[in-house]
């Protein structure tokens, strides 16, 4: 049986979403010979905390780790997986139907490419779904160090990072996540990008979810001397493994 690890870090705000997070997860349809682990990562907690319903399936697996933040969380998670793909979920967002068994096709029909990212619905206070985009891609692969370039020059992704999977042994290569209060899914993609060719899938892999207490709505996440930071270490990590 072929196995794909799904990476939930959560913080105690977020626990509330995670039920709607595995009715997302229940409902996907994957290609045979193929089934998922989920493995929520609490930061500041022991797992715990996860509702107890989501334990009652053995795929799920909490644990936790001292706070450390999203990368950290991220990273712990991911230590954790046995899968063969990683593919990232946020606690507060939304797998709609087909997106895991669209990334696994993609995958083990093009060998040669090493992760995949796909376009976005964002999941509004209403329930209302709304077209996200930052220019998508066409459908097909993104070549190496494409999405890098433009990132270069924008800082911002040019695709979302939170619909991101990617193989194993490459995601080990790059070293997992960052350790930077924000922003290390980009990182990662970044890093990613530079090491392999990418896949954007132009169907909405990911409902992501808009709302006042999301890391993205910070004073710090666009501007000020902690971005400048961030940015600088996507940048010198990108930099030493393109090179």
């Amino acid at each position: 049986m072929s196995l794909i690890s799904i990476v939930t870090p959560v913080h105690e705000p977020a626990l509330g979403f995670l039920p709607e997070a595995y009715a997302g997860l229940t409902a996907q349809t994957l290609p045979d010979g193929w089934t998922w682990e989920w493995l929520i990562q609490v930061d500041g907690g022991d797992g715990s905390e996860v509702p107890a319903q989501l334990l009652q399936d053995h795929r799920v697996k909490p644990s936790g780790n001292r706070r450390g933040g999203p990368g950290v969380a991220r990273t712990m998670a991911w230590g954790r997986s046995e899968g063969e793909l990683v593919k990232v979920l946020d606690a507060d967002d939304v797998l709609p139907a087909g997106a895991l068994a669209r990334d696994i096709e993609v995958l083990m029909s093009h060998p040669k490419v090493g992760w995949t990212v796909s376009k976005v619905l964002d999941l509004m206070p209403s329930g209302q779904l709304v077209h996200y985009t930052l220019g998508d891609p066409e459908h097909g692969v993104l070549p190496r160090g494409e999405l890098y370039d433009y990132w270069s020059t924008t800082h911002r992704p040019a695709v979302h990072p939170a619909t991101l999977c990617v193989r194993q042994e490459l995601l080990s290569r790059a070293g997992g996540w960052m350790a930077l209060p924000a922003s290390e899914d980009t990182a990662l993609l970044m890093a990613l990008d530079v090491m392999a060719d990418g896949f954007f899938i132009d169907v909405p892999g990911l409902h992501y979810r808009k709302h006042a207490a999301q890391t993205t709505a910070h004073a710090d996440h666009r501007e000020g001397p902690e971005w400048r930071a961030r940015m600088s270490a996507i940048k010198k990590h990108a930099e030493a493994l393109r090179r």
